[in-house]
């Protein structure tokens, strides 16, 4: 696989693109990657927000893997920071749930993300959600001054998972606590996904088996650890033998390795 620097540049250059593709589109790639998944109407990763109080349409780019502000216990007059915030989609509706007397921080290291859910906050006339251009690894956002972090599909993409959730820790205020849907394996997957650039921009190679994953999240100071939801991903057939070969396919369905959608909660004491 390839350095830090050349796998944040990767995912910056594909949700570059993929900030100027409609919902469409993303919804029928590999978690917005544009790796050619060839089932038109098969969503891979992403799940429906149009139910959702707060959901705006341009916001939402059917990225994703699921729906953090369901399970994230935010409260009106809250402070939340989503983390990967794209062109608004979950902000707009923490922002639904927070209300005026509360506050939406949107993190981003994607400039064409950044620019099109400011657009959308301006259009909108929202002037309790902001959207900073940063690395999730290092945050500009100050210490101990958040309720809530979510996170939807983005801490994968993220080379030093344990950097990003130490930061995490260091931003939520004590007796704060984050909700974050994302992506992790059961069992260990064929090398030539894992090697494979593009499918780690679609969330898949660049995420890491369940058990060591939650042990990151201890390790950086977080307590009251608890999934919330498990789905199970089935990429179609025609998306991994681009990358694997048909033996190898075999191997992983008679090995039952699994690529799982969790949520997963926190608390910080």
């Amino acid at each position: 696989m390839s350095t830090d620097q050349e796998l944040k540049d990767l995912v910056r250059e594909k949700y570059g693109e993929i900030a100027l593709q409609s919902k469409e589109q993303n919804e029928t790639s590999c978690c917005g990657s544009t790796c050619g998944c060839n089932s038109s109407d098969f969503v891979v990763m992403a799940e429906d927000y149009a139910k959702l109080p707060g959901y705006v349409a341009d916001a939402d780019l059917g990225l994703g893997c699921g729906l953090p502000t369901e399970f994230a216990q935010i409260k009106s007059g809250d402070t939340v920071v989503d983390l990967g915030s794209g062109a608004g989609n979950d902000a707009f509706v923490a922002r639904s749930i927070v209300g005026n007397t509360g506050k939406v921080i949107g993190v981003d290291m994607t400039e064409a993300m950044i620019n099109k859910a400011r657009a959308n906050a301006l259009k909108l006339k929202f002037n309790n959600v902001e959207f900073r251009f940063g690395d999730i690894e290092q945050m500009p956002v100050e210490d101990n001054s958040v309720d809530v972090v979510v996170s939807n599909c983005v801490m994968n993409l993220v080379p030093n998972k344990e950097k990003a959730f130490v930061e995490t820790f260091r931003i939520i205020k004590p007796g704060g606590h984050f909700s974050i849907s994302d992506i992790v394996l059961k069992g260990e997957l064929p090398a030539g996904l894992k090697n494979a650039a593009v499918m780690y921009a679609g969330c898949v190679a660049g995420a890491q088996q369940m058990d060591e994953y939650l042990d990151i999240i201890k390790n950086a100071g977080f307590i009251n650890i608890t999934v919330q939801k498990e789905r199970e991903i089935h990429l179609p057939n025609d998306l991994l033998l681009q990358f694997i070969s048909l033996d190898q396919l075999r191997d992983l369905k008679k090995n039952n390795v699994g690529i799982f959608s969790i949520n997963v909660y926190a608390d910080k004491s």
